[in-house]
């Protein structure tokens, strides 16, 4: 009976309240995500394959070494690059321009406001399958519209050039509002005295523009970058139900790579293996993006 109070009291001891009340958080966080990191990062020093009952076998860094001296990486990586590239520059652009525009007050603002952060409310899936349907040759809007003027079909996923395209379009479409809202915070915390002196200074809107307004949004922008560059850095759902990866090759990123190489060629340690490249790499852009930033407020202090 003693060891019975003493254990409650033990418990119920404000010291060690806190970490009773976040032991079971970690332990889901060990159990769902740090064991099988742990366990995927292990598996890619064996040789092993899923579909075969053969034990690994310790092998160092074969995988790496084979994985980086394959072309199709390297391919993978630039497709997804250009990806990276096209789509968060236009989410910066039209992220921008959207905010500007809704940091003003105008009729129906709330609702068209609901509407255009709908996007973003959606699964991967679903802005896939939408897209799909939007680019579909036969009964596809955006074909339907096309054959107005020209006649004939137009079938934008058929070259690599248009595939591309079209998944940048997708991405873009759903997560540019994602941008708009972390620069809708920054624009609406800029003080309006400085507006209403900049007018009866009457400084011109690119100097009001560069000198008020983007100092407070700029860290946000840069926010979004990073955000933005490291979500469509490991893009697969989009791009696997739009394109499957095609045309050929043309469309498939690191991400679709590694899936193909995990669970279609069953290469279970070379997929372990890029999948820890491209968290280097993810890891190689956060620390830039810290370097610059933290060289930026060095240099203006």
């Amino acid at each position: 009976m003693n060891s019975n109070n003493s254990f409650i009291g033990w418990l119920l001891d404000p010291k060690r309240r806190g970490p009773l009340l976040i032991a079971p958080a970690i332990f889901v966080l060990l159990l769902v995500n740090i064991i099988p990191l742990m366990w995927s990062f292990g598996l890619s020093f064996f040789k092993f394959r899923a579909n075969k009952l053969k034990a690994p076998e310790f092998s160092w860094f074969y995988n790496y070494e084979k994985v980086l001296q394959k072309e199709k990486i390297w391919e993978a990586l630039q497709t997804t690059a250009i990806i990276v590239a096209g789509s968060v520059g236009l989410q910066m652009i039209l992220g921008f321009l959207l905010a500007l525009l809704f940091a003003k007050k105008f009729p129906l603002r709330r609702i068209l406001l609901m509407l255009i952060l709908t996007p973003m409310m959606l699964s991967y899936v679903a802005v896939a399958i939408f897209f799909k349907l939007f680019y579909e040759p036969e009964f596809g809007l955006l074909s339907q519209f096309v054959q107005q003027f020209t006649g004939e079909m137009y079938v934008l996923l058929a070259t690599p050039a248009g595939a591309l395209i079209g998944v940048i379009i997708a991405d873009a479409w759903q997560w540019t509002p994602f941008v708009m809202l972390l620069v809708l915070a920054g624009l609406v915390s800029v003080p309006k005295h400085l507006y209403e002196a900049a007018e009866i200074d009457r400084v011109s809107w690119w100097r009001t523009f560069t000198t008020i307004t983007f100092p407070y949004v700029r860290s946000l922008l840069l926010l979004a970058v990073l955000f933005r560059t490291i979500e469509t850095f490991k893009i697969f759902d989009v791009v696997f139900i739009l394109t499957n990866g095609g045309p050929g090759t043309a469309t498939e990123t690191i991400a679709v790579l590694v899936y193909r190489t995990a669970f279609q060629y069953f290469r279970t340690s070379n997929s372990a293996a890029m999948g820890y490249i491209l968290l280097f790499i993810v890891i190689v852009l956060t620390s830039l993006y810290l370097y610059v930033i933290k060289q930026r407020d060095s240099e203006e202090i």
